[in-house]
């Protein structure tokens, strides 16, 4: 099965909400945002998108909204992994109904299966759907490793077309392409550049909320062997990549979504707002970037950012 889905600046994307319910507004209105700025998939539902603390009709809100917003300019990739097997398959039918494009499925949480354990479950979740199925591992906060043999395994069934990896390891990722030919994204943001040098397919990004244009660039560069755009674009972004992990994912980019006028930063519990100390350092980040004004100067107002020269 193809794997040209999983390419270039993929978005992880948040889920707005607004007084504690989803804001289909806003999420259709960061839809036309992210393509306008040339991201090449979208991907709701994930770890960015609190997926864990929705229910399944806002789940399907949410699928729904993007799919439409879409309009076929990109391929939505659904997040339908759970730490249950059963509940992952019904979640991946379901996003199939619907009309996604692929489906990233996070490794079992909490449980710690064994590598036999994890093969089984995503075998069970592939066959249980025609779409190409992204494996998804990290392990920060599953606690189980999917193992670069394990993944070979799972490479050889049909539509396990691709891995998310974000183990943080360089290494375990070329292990992976040593191993098999299933294409490989970056779970990283400040990984991108070094894993598409040895053969990455592109990014599964948070940044790229905050800064399409400039994720898409880098992944484009790095794609066609311009080394040395991709690198000075990597640099460059840096920066704001480390800020926007200054607390857990994805408070800090709801955070910065909410400084730069493009929604209302809410997460939900056991999530809270990013500390005051935190903030103040995004801000001064994104101030750097021209992503907001600096201080004194009216704030912007959420058109296209360009990261500035550093």
């Amino acid at each position: 099965m193809n794997s040209s889905i999983f390419h270039g600046s993929m978005v992880a994307m948040v889920t707005p909400f607004r007084d504690g319910g989803v804001d289909a507004a806003a999420l259709k209105e960061h839809v036309e945002f992210l393509l306008k700025n040339g991201t090449d998939g979208l991907v709701p539902l994930g770890t960015t998108g609190e997926s864990p603390v929705l229910t399944g009709d806002e789940r399907t809100e949410i699928l729904r909204t993007v799919i439409r917003a879409a309009k076929g300019k990109a391929p939505v990739v659904a997040g339908t992994g759970t730490n249950d097997t059963r509940t992952s398959i019904e979640l991946s039918k379901g996003a199939e109904a619907l009309g996604a494009d692929a489906l990233l499925v996070v490794t079992p949480y909490y449980n710690k299966p064994s590598q036999e354990g994890l093969f089984l479950h995503y075998e069970a979740v592939a066959r249980a759907t025609s779409l190409p199925v992204c494996l998804y591992n990290v392990p920060g906060r599953t606690g189980v490793n999917l193992l670069p043999e394990t993944v070979a395994r799972l490479a050889k069934i049909r539509n396990i077309v691709a891995v998310k990896e974000a183990s943080g390891s360089v290494e375990q990722a070329a292990q992976i392409h040593a191993e098999c030919d299933i294409a490989v994204v970056s779970g990283d943001d400040a990984l991108t550049f070094p894993l598409m040098m040895q053969g990455a397919t592109g990014v599964i990004s948070v940044a790229a909320n905050v800064v399409p244009r400039e994720m898409a660039d880098l992944c484009a560069a790095a794609a066609k062997g311009d080394i040395e755009r991709a690198r000075e674009l990597h640099l460059r972004l840096l920066p704001l990549m480390k800020a926007l992990f200054l607390e857990s994912n994805p408070v800090p980019v709801k955070a910065a979504l909410r400084l730069m006028g493009r929604g209302t930063g809410e997460v939900r519990p056991p999530l809270c707002a990013m500390s005051a100390a935190n903030e103040e350092k995004l801000r001064r980040v994104l101030a750097d970037f021209s992503l907001i004004s600096s201080p004194g100067k009216r704030s912007g107002t959420g058109s296209t950012p360009r990261a500035s020269a550093r």
